[in-house]
């Protein structure tokens, strides 16, 4: 790809098919000339793009991603991202999870100067939260793709339902209500606080 394309957010497709598919670095240059926009690379190849969240959204995200940002201050042992991190993974998706974990074995495990770009690793733990313009079926495909990739633990937040999808690798997903959820196996002792989270969705 010789010209980048430069997207415009209010009109953008949400799925763009490119022949022959951009190569990594094309895709990097991509997400760089791009930063207003959060793009993901499917393993089929096609460019996925996702615009700006609404407000319930972004209130949602940012008190998910404080509440495990909390919890890895208390033990600082491995590394936590929020929704503008890329990973490159083994099926040659580049995906972004609203909030994930990367435990310090698996960090410590990446060659110097990894984390500068999209690392190519999976995260241990995913989290995803569900906007009003995303497919849940889309999300619970996304997961089970993140799963197949490494993750060990993955959380698929729909706050409208107020449910969780709780994904595990061999394992059907599980359905959980209420306003805890407790970790589990690489989050250990992490416990999720969702009535903080739903009250991002009140006016």
């Amino acid at each position: 790809m010789t010209t980048l394309l430069r997207i415009d957010a209010e009109t953008l497709p949400r799925v763009l098919v490119l022949d022959p598919p951009i190569s990594d670095a094309e895709f990097e240059a991509l997400c760089r000339e791009n930063d207003n926009v959060r793009l993901e690379r499917t393993k089929e190849g096609a460019v996925r793009m996702n615009p700006p969240t609404g407000g319930w959204t972004g209130s949602g995200n940012q008190e998910i991603s404080r509440q495990l940002g909390n919890w890895w201050a208390a033990r600082e042992n491995g590394r936590v991202f929020d929704s503008s991190a890329g990973f490159r993974l083994a099926d040659g998706s580049t995906l972004s999870p609203d909030a994930s974990y990367l435990s310090e074995a698996r960090l410590r495990s990446l060659p110097k100067g990894a984390l500068r770009g999209f690392p190519r690793i999976c995260p241990d733990f995913v989290i995803e939260l569900r906007s009003e313009s995303d497919s849940l079926q889309d999300l619970k495909d996304k997961m089970n793709d993140w799963i197949a990739n490494g993750a060990q633990l993955g959380w698929l937040i729909d706050p409208y339902e107020r449910q969780i999808f709780v994904h595990r690798p061999n394992r059907p997903a599980e359905v959980v209500t209420g306003n805890l959820i407790e970790g589990e196996g690489p989050v250990q002792g992490f416990v999720l606080d969702l009535a903080r989270v739903w009250k991002c969705y009140q006016d």
